[in-house]
């Protein structure tokens, strides 16, 4: 008999609709226009022509720091649940005694199971992966950030191509980024299916809501995208004023 019944096939089908759609949505539809991500985009970008009038890039410096840093703690993060997803599969007797005699709706077979442990750890491993060439890619872009010329030593047209490379690096790095962060989103998503298909088909649709709101209907967005129309149009958003 095979392991996976007709619902868990359309579970799992529509996770992976769900999670790749949602890719597609904002990253690739003309949608992605209007999401959060690419109004960071356009931040990122401006941020490193913006160094390019600073003479002391302390803070540009710490704040590329920061970029990694945080990079860097996922990858450890996905890692440990990669170790931890090996865990369960040596335990996976125990913990399936565990749940019967608790009452817990937890598929009892051992098949099952570690088809359910090994899908997780596939997702872990895929946002290590991007993780850890994000955190690659943050490193190329501090290089060539700190190639960038003062000005007086060449021309402005140079000092802004070589910090556009900076910046579209960034760009890519914080994408590949957002992808990992996605594959932890939907791996929570992922642990409904523990509880059995139309709990993974539950959690799925939720976690996909969330992210839908936060791209499209947050405050963040607003607040990123009104800042945005402000700096095109050469004004500062409203706000207390200032006196001399």
């Amino acid at each position: 008999m095979h392991p996976l019944g007709i619902l868990d096939i359309a579970a799992v089908t529509w996770f992976l609709c769900a999670w790749f759609g949602f890719n597609i949505v904002v990253e690739l539809s003309p949608l992605r226009q209007k999401t959060l991500s690419h109004a960071m985009d356009s931040y990122r970008r401006s941020w490193l022509r913006a160094m390019c009038n600073r003479e002391v890039r302390i803070m540009d410096t710490a704040i590329l720091s920061g970029l990694q840093q945080g990079t860097a703690f996922f990858a450890s993060t996905a890692l440990l649940a990669i170790g931890g997803c090996f865990a369960l599969l040596d335990s996976t007797e125990r913990i399936l005694q565990v749940a019967q005699d608790l009452s817990i709706p937890v598929e009892a077979s051992r098949t099952l199971w570690e088809i359910k442990v090994l899908g997780l750890m596939l997702i872990l491993a895929y946002a290590f992966f991007k993780f850890g060439w994000a955190y690659r890619l943050f490193n190329y872009s501090s290089i060539i950030m700190g190639a960038v010329p003062e000005r007086g030593h060449t021309s402005e047209a140079g000092i802004h191509t070589i910090a556009d490379k900076a910046g579209n690096l960034n760009v890519l790095a914080g994408r590949h980024f957002n992808r990992g962060q996605r594959a932890f989103f939907f791996a929570v998503g992922f642990l409904g299916w523990f509880a059995g298909p139309i709990v993974f088909s539950a959690t799925t649709l939720a976690v996909l809501l969330v992210l839908l709101r936060r791209q499209f209907a947050s405050r963040a967005r607003d607040t990123v995208l009104a800042s945005t129309n402000a700096l095109a149009s050469g004004h500062h958003p409203s706000g207390p004023s200032v006196t001399k």
